[in-house]
C-alpha cells in the first residue's frame, strides 16, 4: 500500500514558492533601505495635490 500512496502524491510546483521568496527578499531590501518612508512621502504629496491643498 505504501507504493500506491507514493504514486498518488501531488507534484509541488516550485514557481509560486520562488516568486513569493523573491518578493519577500525584495520587500525586505526595500524596508532596510528606507523606501517605505519615501513612498509614503510621495503618496502624501499626491493626495494633497489631488484635493487642492498642496
Amino acid at each position: 500500500m505504501a507504493a500506491d500512496s507514493s504514486k498518488k502524491r501531488k507534484n509541488v510546483r516550485a514557481a509560486p514558492f520562488i516568486t513569493i521568496l523573491f518578493f519577500l527578499v525584495m520587500g525586505t531590501i526595500g524596508i532596510m533601505t528606507g523606501e517605505v518612508g519615501r513612498v509614503l512621502e510621495q503618496a502624501i504629496q499626491v493626495c494633497l495635490s489631488c484635493i487642492g491643498i498642496g
